[in-house]
Order: C-alpha cells, then structure tokens, then sequence
C-alpha cells in the first residue's frame, strides 16, 4: 500500500483511509486498544467520519506502531520539562522523505531552486525533531553553498541574506516563531526573492501573540507582503503549508477534518470554530488517524485555518494563542 500513498487521487482518498482503518484495527494493539474503549466494532465503519481518531496525547502514554517493528528512527516532540516528551517511533524513513519532499516541491518547487537557511535554534539544541531533520535534508537537496543551520548568529545570517539578495537568488529562510522575532527586532531585510516561513512556537521564549501580529512583525522586518506558516507536528508525517492568507492547504495524502469541540465524537460545519482531526496517510505504520488539541476552521475547498489550542492542552512548540 505505501507505494500508492503519494499517487492517491482525491476521489479514492476516502476508500484507501478505510482500508488502513481495517488494517490499523486488526493489526495496531494500542488503536484497537482505544476503538474496543470507544466500542467501536471494525465492520461498522464505512465512511471516513466514522473511523475513530486517536488522542494525540496517546503518542506519549503508549507505543504507537502497527504490529511491532524496529524503529529507523524515533522522532520526539519538544514538551516541557514538566511534561513527558511524544514519541513517533518511524518505521521507514523513506516514506517521510518521500512525503515532505513531495509536499514540498508541490508548493514550492524544486529545492534546489533555493538557498535555504534554517533557524531553529531550540529544535537543533535538542535533537530528535523532525522538523530538523526535514530542514537538514531541504538543505542538502539545495546544494547551494550557503544554504543550511543558523543557531544563534543573527549577523551571519544578516550578511547572508543580503549577499542572497544582491545575486538576485531565490531563498528560504524557515524558522521557529521566537528565533525570527529576535531576528526581526535587530535587522531590516530588503530580499525581493525572500519567502519567510514560520514554524509556531514560542518554546517558552517570548510572550505568546497570535499569528496575525506575528505576521505584521516579520513583513515589516523583512519587508515583504506575507509570511508564510509550515504546519506540521512530530506525530505526523505530513505537513501543510500557508502561503500567507492564514489559510494552510494539505497535499493530497493528508486530509483535516473538523470536530465539535463539545462532542468530539461530532463533526462541525465548514467555516466553524472547531477542534481538528487529521487523516495523515503517510503514518502507515504508526497512525494514520489522529485527533489533535488543536482550534481551527475547516473550509469546503480542503483549506483549514489554525486559530490555536484547547487550554487544556500542553503548551508545545506550535503553540500560538487563540484569538
């Protein structure tokens, strides 16, 4: 099955996610373990909203794999010191690859196109993250000779991106939410070929503000129209992109859906205030169902909005408070 995942057209999307729904529950100890709790019985389940979406907290309390396997990999979410850390246990490298390297150059073309620099300094610091490693292999993939890791220094990073500006180069420059706060406050960037693109996530680092004040922070720093948002989470092995309107758009594996957020067995209308759960075909062998602790709107073309988190939720790296 993982071969068709990337090649899936919209309308076979609910069929495939139904057959791993099967597969997940005769096969996946921890997610039959929550469907018997939830008194789901597999037969029963014939359209997509029927399927039972994991709490996302379960990546922390349980092994989260179809049948047992050893990991390639394990990814792990950055927490708090006070809370115990998610842990995506990855089968196959090769499918997360395959899925951020599609997604990406379906959005943006191809990497090599670009000079990328990343700063992300707290995921670098902590090892584990997917979100380095994706960057990591973004970078490589550029060949570029400047493309790769800034941690803490800004004045590099400065002089770079106006050498990148000059030679007229296509550029990305990917960071967490605080790192390019800091940035902004100390350095103007005049880089017509620029694209911007925020991660979330303050780390604890700096006051909490919404999206859209982050947003007019960063344009005016940067000098640009928009920011873009890249959405993604250790327990998925997908991620969405925003191009600045606020709006994310999923490729084409990856599907959210919208819950009540007083009935999380219920799902919303389009354009309402919800809770999301996202349907990520490229966690094949750990969960493709999951309900996350995130606040948004669904949207009938397949867009979502992210408007920020349920108060109960742990404070993670892609917090941003809701408006």
């Amino acid at each position: 099955m993982e071969q068709n995942i990337f090649q899936l057209k919209e309308s076979d999307f609910e069929g495939f996610a139904l057959d791993l729904f099967q597969i997940h529950y005769r096969h996946n100890s921890t997610y039959r373990q929550y469907c018997d709790y939830r008194k789901i019985v597999g037969e029963k389940v014939q359209s997509i909203k029927d399927i039972p979406f994991l709490p996302i907290d379960t990546f922390k309390s349980h092994t989260v794999q179809l049948n047992r396997f050893e990991a390639e990999i394990t990814f792990e979410s950055s927490g708090t010191t006070a809370n115990t850390s998610s842990k995506h246990f990855v089968k196959k490298l090769s499918i997360y690859e395959k899925s951020f390297k599609t997604a990406f150059e379906n959005f943006y073309g191809k990497a090599e196109d670009y000079c990328i620099l990343a700063l992300l300094p707290s995921y670098l610091e902590r090892g584990g993250s997917s979100l380095v490693y994706m960057a990591e292999k973004l970078i490589q993939q550029s060949k570029h000779k400047q493309s790769g890791f800034y941690l803490n220094n800004h004045q590099t990073l400065y002089e770079t991106l106006n050498e990148l500006a000059k030679k007229g180069q296509k550029t990305l420059l990917i960071g967490v939410s605080f790192a390019l706060l800091d940035f902004a406050e100390r350095y103007k960037v005049n880089h017509p070929n620029l694209i911007v693109m925020e991660t979330g996530g303050m780390k604890g680092r700096r006051k909490e503000i919404i999206r859209e004040e982050l947003h007019e922070i960063l344009c005016n720093s940067f000098q640009l129209g928009s920011i873009h948002s890249e959405y993604g989470m250790t327990e998925l092995l997908s991620q969405a992109y925003s191009k600045g309107n606020g709006k994310f758009y999923a490729p084409q594996w990856m599907k959210v859906l919208a819950r009540k957020q007083d009935d999380p067995f219920s799902y919303a209308n389009f354009g309402e205030t919800a809770a999301l759960n996202i349907v990520d075909l490229a966690n094949i062998y750990s969960c493709p169902f999951i309900q996350t602790d995130d606040l948004g709107k669904v949207y009938a073309d397949g867009s979502f909005e992210v408007l920020g988190r349920f108060d109960r939720a742990t404070v993670r790296g892609c917090n941003l408070m809701v408006r």
